[in-house]
């Protein structure tokens, strides 16, 4: 384990969930997973035009970090498959493990939820998707009528295709 690695597992206070990771494998195995079900790490790499290796590597991250976990079964295939929580073992608040709920708190967590989607697009769609993105995201981008209490955020997107599978 490098010492990077330590110092982002200390920083976190027990029990807050780490946000979704902002790399590009490990982003398209998240989609994967959440179109396929489940996965090992070779129909991954065929499914994403990546080695195998590649794959595997980001997996066990992903499954480090609780976002996926090896499907139990028998033999030398390691299928994957996404971590869900239930109602027995929810997940902790991303933002406020302690439950606060007044507005600060459910605006925070609104701003905090991460989502992706896998989406059957023609490539005019995706297209025309990125670019209603951009136009979207220009509105906000150095504004210099800044509202009152108006705070940096990141905002990011990425409309790529997937390898057919």
């Amino acid at each position: 384990m490098t010492d990077e690695i330590r110092e982002t597992e200390r920083a976190l206070p027990p029990g807050v969930r780490r946000p979704l990771p902002d790399h590009p494998v490990r982003i398209a195995l998240l989609d994967l997973l959440a179109e396929a079900g489940t996965v090992t790490s070779t129909g991954a790499a065929a499914r994403l035009g990546l080695s195998s290796g590649l794959c595997s590597f980001h997996l066990r991250q992903l499954a480090r970090y609780g976002l996926v976990e090896e499907v139990p079964q028998g033999g030398r295939a390691r299928p994957w498959r996404l971590r869900w929580e239930t109602e027995a073992a929810p997940a902790p608040h991303p933002v406020h493990p302690t439950g606060a709920t007044d507005a600060a708190a459910e605006a925070a967590e609104a701003a905090a939820e991460p989502f992706t989607a896998v989406l059957h697009l023609t490539p005019a769609e995706a297209a025309e998707l990125r670019q209603q993105v951009r136009v979207l995201m220009a509105r906000y981008v150095d504004r210099a009528d800044r509202p009152r209490g108006a705070q940096p955020y990141a905002a990011a997107a990425r409309i790529v295709p997937l390898l057919p599978g």
